[in-house]
């Protein structure tokens, strides 16, 4: 076990009028507008295109749709303001990735190889359980890339503790006390361990500190029987690390890690409609570390869709969670405000942010109205009038005893009008297709862009400056591989087709200095890519590190 880890002080004109030099990012008189005036009229119900380059490789169909034809023949990509620049394919990834940047000398340089600015830059995502796993296998566990000189990503380990085998969607670093944890998820309902690295020397070579079982009573905290890994977050401050299990029993935990070599339970909890089967999942908390901004998973029957006796309870759930800062004895979280809806189900995970000062939640869904998975719970969709694909929503919480939904970020492929031109498209699949999973933010105090994996959609990217109406900017959807990546989940089912579109479905990373990002895509690794010049980012766009997701 190396050292333990350093402590560190802890840091205190409507979108669719807008000019086309505005839309890329270029100066104008009218900007004002993209920030967040517009001229009163309604706004569309799917998100304006963006406008792409003469050498892009364009959409052929509706907005994030993979023709069938196209999936048959062979899908070739599509992009869009995104180029190229590098790609670690590995045995592929699964869910989740995270980032961090190890040491900072200022902003001599601008380009994607600058080694005067970051020392390094590390990016960490996970793989399938070793349970799970295609043929030829090479390497197991999460994998550690150098993505420095983003044209050529390295690979420098593989942590194989037993959380990081699966973390599923509990893959975290905090920057306030460099630490790299994970709960264990395997297979999307793992054990109660909770594994922590030291990140702070080296970030390529992670130093274990802790993988070890939270919730027995060896720990020295509560006991709850079971806690099951399956997704995760750190508070801010990097004391308390709060889980979701999303399986039986349900229940969100919250784990003392001040020793991130003793990590020690100190309560769980349900979500407050657990009596209509809502279920527990992803979550972020305030940067004072009271608030939690955790999601209730729930879905209805099909049947239930538009039936006003069964209530909403997919959503979001806004807790006090100062008896858990403040380490109180026996902690309890308060609900202070609910909000739940119909046209959306198995509630993903939440953002917390400030857009032009203003307080928001952006919420994402993994499941469309009334379910994930199957052609009647699509259909049902379809015919009540609802999405039958899951999407990102942005939340008013400036009355946070009241959130209220202002904007759902929906593509043609989600507008119920078109079902007819996308559901036939998907014959055979069962599972996600283009739903939106995880998003991430470019700066949460002053968030200007939100950037998306969404499936077979691809990587996608919007302009968020104002919530009310945002657009999409940039997209990238890999090529379809031609064989399977073993340490991919795109397997499950039927799902992975040779030669069709991958699943994009972990949080991007921009960089406002390099105007990149970084990903992953399940078949094709990791990708990183560069914004057309003038797309991104905005003038007001920053990337501080530990502010995105």
């Amino acid at each position: 076990m190396s050292k333990r880890v350093r402590q560190r002080p802890l840091l205190t004109a409507t979108l669719i009028a807008v000019s086309c030099l505005a839309l890329v990012g270029f100066g104008s008189k009218d900007d004002d507008r993209g920030r967040g005036g517009h001229d009163g009229g309604a706004p569309p119900l799917t998100v304006p295109k963006a406008k792409c380059g003469p050498n892009d490789h364009p959409e052929t169909a509706l907005q994030g749709q993979v023709p069938a034809a196209m999936r048959a023949a062979g899908f070739q990509g599509f992009n869009c303001n995104l180029e190229l620049l590098g790609q670690s394919r590995g045995d592929g990834a699964n869910w989740q990735t995270t980032e961090f940047k190890d040491r900072e000398h200022g902003h001599h340089g601008q380009g994607w190889g600058d080694r005067h600015g970051d020392t390094h830059v590390c990016a960490y995502h996970g793989t399938a359980s070793p349970s799970r796993s295609g043929p030829n296998r090479t390497q197991m566990g999460s994998r550690v890339v150098d993505i420095t000189d983003m044209r050529n990503p390295i690979h420098t380990a593989s942590l194989t503790t037993t959380s990081m085998l699966d973390p599923w969607e509990s893959l975290k670093v905090n920057e306030r006390r460099q630490l790299l944890a994970a709960d264990n998820g395997q297979n999307g309902a793992g054990g109660p361990e909770v594994d922590i690295y030291d990140i702070s020397d080296d970030c390529r070579f992670p130093q274990l500190l802790a993988s070890l079982p939270v919730g027995t009573g060896a720990d020295g905290g509560g006991v709850v029987t079971p806690i099951i890994g399956h997704e995760g977050s750190f508070a801010p401050d990097g004391l308390t690390y709060y889980g979701g299990g999303r399986v039986v029993p349900n229940n969100y935990y919250a784990v003392d890690v001040s020793d991130p070599t003793q990590p020690k339970l100190m309560g769980a909890w349900n979500v407050p409609q657990v009596a209509t089967g809502a279920r527990t999942h992803g979550l972020s908390i305030s940067d004072d570390g009271t608030r939690g901004y955790f999601v209730s998973i729930g879905s209805v029957t099909p049947a239930g869709i538009t039936d006003p006796a069964v209530i909403a309870n997919n959503g979001l759930v806004i807790y006090d969670l100062t008896d858990f800062q403040k380490r109180r004895a026996n902690p309890q979280p308060k609900v202070v405000g609910e909000v739940y809806w119909k046209d959306g189900s198995v509630a993903q995970h939440t953002i917390n942010v400030k857009i032009r000062g203003k307080p928001y939640v952006i919420s994402v869904d993994e499941g469309g109205s009334g379910g994930t998975s199957s052609a009647a719970q699509q259909a049902a969709a379809c015919a009540a009038g609802m999405t039958p694909f899951p999407m990102a929503r942005i939340i008013d919480i400036s009355n946070e005893k009241n959130p209220r939904v202002i904007t759902k970020i929906m593509h043609e492929v989600h507008d119920p009008a078109n079902c007819s031109k996308v559901l036939p498209d998907l014959v055979g699949l069962s599972i996600f297709t283009y739903g939106t999973h995880y998003c991430s933010v470019d700066n949460r105090h002053n968030a200007t862009t939100l950037a998306c994996g969404m499936f077979n959609s691809g990587i996608r990217v919007f302009d968020i400056r104002d919530p009310e109406r945002p657009s999409e900017i940039a997209y990238y959807n890999p090529a379809g591989t031609t064989t399977a990546s073993p340490g991919s989940n795109h397997n499950l089912g039927n799902n992975w087709v040779a030669g069709g579109p991958d699943w994009c479905s972990a949080q991007v990373h921009l960089d406002a200095r390099k105007g990149t990002l970084w990903t992953t895509c399940q078949d094709n690794g990791v990708l990183t890519l560069k914004f057309r010049r003038g797309v991104w980012p905005f003038p007001e766009s920053s990337t501080p590190r530990g502010e995105q997701n």
